[in-house]
């Protein structure tokens, strides 16, 4: 198999969605990979933690451990990185190369696939920049899914966290607490994730968070219906939408505005919550119990 074969756009992973925003949250890492600057190269799982796992692609002798290769390209070892969890677009190879490259920081990053609990996905309460309505996590105690763990050297960090504030905060997910697993069948001890400082949209039917991080049109069109005054500002349709709002800062702004003034904001801004303590919040949420925190 040629280099080019390993690379994003051989793959189809090469998509976007901050130059594409109706393509938002892009196509997601399905195996354990270590994403360079142009390849995205196979992880093979093992024993020993992540950076006795070895690396399958050309160019790269047989058996190295990702160890090895990282430091072969002048990058830090897994200990020298910060396991962050994407919920969103971070876990879409193209996304995570675009956000690096446009701030000159260099690529190798393992991508892997964990097993966890207690995290759901839900939609942050704001039009980011590039025009669509992000994901965001929210505690949920029912929820098992296999969600994207990048991890990050400081550079690549300061890189992915310039893109994401001031509307996410990055929060520390205790492993034992998510039951978080790797594919070698290993637990992994914490992550961070980034949580919206916007709180979340709610269902207009439920009260419970608005599920996030489908297909994008889906989501704007289904607001534009629901709002007379928001397909005003930003309608007729999501592709006006996304070309409007990403044009311009102030049409954002009124925009996010208006999903508060609908009564569509749930104002959940805080994880870790123990996943089950979650029952409680929908309570606090419909007003059948009084909240611990009002005393």
């Amino acid at each position: 198999m040629t280099a080019q074969d390993r690379g994003l756009a051989a793959l189809g992973l090469d998509g976007v969605p901050a130059l594409q925003p109706l393509t938002y949250p892009g196509l997601p890492v399905t195996v354990p990979s270590l994403l360079t600057d142009a390849e995205l190269l196979p992880l093979l799982a093992q024993r020993g933690g992540l950076g006795a796992w070895t690396v399958d692609g050309a160019g790269h002798r047989p058996h190295r451990s990702l160890d090895e290769v990282l430091t072969g390209l002048g990058r830090a070892p897994v200990a020298g990185r910060l396991p962050v969890l994407a919920v969103g677009s971070n876990a879409s190879p193209g996304q995570l190369s675009h956000k690096l490259a446009r701030l000159g920081v260099p690529g190798g990053v393992p991508m892997v696939p964990v097993r966890l609990r207690g995290i759901g996905i839900g939609c942050s309460a704001h039009i980011g920049r590039a025009g669509y309505v992000a994901a965001a996590p929210y505690s949920s105690a029912e929820a098992r899914a296999a969600l994207v763990v990048s991890w990050l050297d400081e550079a690549q960090l300061a890189a992915v966290d310039a893109t994401e504030l001031p509307n996410y905060r990055r929060v520390r997910l205790p492993g034992d607490a998510y039951g978080m697993s790797l594919p070698s069948g290993e637990r992994l001890g914490e992550a961070y994730v980034y949580v919206s400082a916007r709180g979340l949209l709610a269902d207009p039917v439920t009260g419970a968070p608005r599920p996030g991080g489908g297909d994008q049109a889906v989501l704007l069109d289904a607001l534009l219906d629901a709002s007379p005054r928001l397909r005003e500002l930003l309608g007729p349709d999501a592709a006006t939408w996304v070309r409007r709002a990403a044009a311009d800062p102030e049409l954002r702004a009124r925009g996010t505005l208006l999903f508060a003034e609908e009564g569509w904001v749930l104002p959940w801004t805080e994880l870790p919550v123990p996943p089950g303590r979650a029952r409680l919040f929908y309570s606090l949420l419909a007003g059948t119990v009084s909240s611990p925190l009002s005393s």
